[in-house]
C-alpha cells in the first residue's frame, strides 16, 4: 500500500494496522490543556503496514485490510476507513483484494505465482483456495473485490481503493481490457449511490483512466499521509510519529491515513474533537 499521496480530487474530502506497544499514545508529549476552541478531528484511514526494502515481501506478516478480520480489526482500533488493493488475477478475470510489491502469492499457502497468471477459482492452485500463511489474520482467504466491498460497508466504513499499478499489463492490453476494467468499474459503479467509496493509483495512466472512468471518486487531497516512522517488521514504535502527527495535525487535515490506527486514534484525544 503506498504511503505517500496527495493532490488528486475535492469530492472525496467528504469524508493506519501495527501492532499494541509500550506506553498510552495520549500520554505521549502530554495532552493540550483545555478543550476550548479545538479543531475537528480527522476522519482516520487504516492501511496495513509493509516492510520497506527490496525484499519487504520476505518480511511481510499481511497486516493490510484486505481481508474481513483486517477490515474488522480496523473498525475496532477507531478507524472510520480502510484503505485496500486491488490486484487482477489471470486476464483480468476476477477483481480481487491482495497486496504484495512482487504481485505474487508470497503471504499465501501453494505455491508462489504471480498473482495476473492464475485463476480465481479454476485450475491447480488458483487464488480463491489459497490461505493466508503467516502473520495476524493466518487462515483468512483472498476476496474479490466485490465481497470486500459488501464487509467494508457493513461495518460502516468508507472505501479507498488502490488500484495497483501492477494491473496495468492487463488494463491496457486490448485483449483484455474491457473485461478487466468491468470488474474494476462495476463492483464500484453499482456501490455508488448507497457507499462511500474513493479510488486512485499511483500509476499515471491508471490514474488517468479513473479519472475518465470514476471522476467524482477521486482520493484528491483526502487520507493524508501522517506517520514518519518507517514500516518494518517487527514493528516500530508508534512514538515516532509524534512530531509528524502534530506537524500534519496542524493542517486541519479533513482526513488522514496511518498505519498506527489505534495509536494515532488514542493520541488525538484532547488535541481535536
Amino acid at each position: 500500500m503506498t504511503k505517500t499521496m496527495a493532490g488528486l480530487s475535492a469530492a472525496a474530502a467528504v469524508l493506519a494496522c501495527g501492532a499494541v506497544v509500550s506506553a498510552s499514545p495520549a500520554a505521549a508529549s502530554g495532552v493540550p490543556a483545555g478543550t476550548a476552541a479545538l479543531p475537528k478531528c480527522p476522519l482516520v484511514f487504516g492501511h496495513g503496514g509493509y516492510p520497506e526494502g527490496a525484499n519487504g515481501w520476505a518480511k511481510d506478516q499481511v497486516r493490510q485490510p484486505n481481508n474481513l478480520r483486517g477490515v474488522d480489526n480496523q473498525k475496532a482500533w477507531g478507524a472510520d476507513g480502510v484503505e485496500a488493493d486491488v490486484q487482477l488475477t489471470r486476464e483480468g478475470t476476477k477483481a480481487v483484494m491482495w497486496h504484495n510489491n512482487n504481485t505474487t502469492t508470497s503471504g499465501l499457502t501453494g505455491g508462489q505465482q504471480k498473482i495476473t497468471d492464475i485463476w480465481w477459482a479454476n485450475g491447480a492452485g488458483n487464488l480463491s483456495s489459497r490461505r493466508i500463511d503467516r502473520g495476524p489474520y493466518k487462515g483468512e482467504q483472498v476476496y474479490s473485490l466485490r465481497q470486500w466491498l459488501d464487509h467494508v460497508r457493513s461495518q460502516g466504513l468508507i472505501a479507498l481503493l488502490e488500484i495497483k499499478p501492477e494491473t496495468k499489463s492487463i488494463l491496457s492490453d486490448s485483449r483484455y481490457a474491457a473485461k478487466a476494467w468491468k470488474e474494476i468499474s462495476d463492483p464500484i459503479a453499482e456501490r455508488q449511490g448507497w457507499q462511500r467509496i474513493m479510488v486512485y493509483s499511483t500509476d499515471s495512466w491508471i490514474q488517468g483512466e479513473l479519472a475518465k472512468r470514476h471522476p467524482t471518486l477521486l482520493k484528491g487531497a483526502a487520507a493524508r499521509w501522517t506517520d514518519s516512522v518507517r514500516w518494518n517488521e517487527p514493528v516500530p514504535s508508534w512514538s515516532g510519529n509524534v512530531s509528524q502527527w502534530a506537524a500534519v495535525l496542524a493542517h486541519a487535515p479533513q482526513s488522514v491515513m496511518t498505519n498506527y490506527t489505534r495509536e494515532y486514534r488514542a493520541w488525538l484525544r484532547g488535541r481535536c474533537q
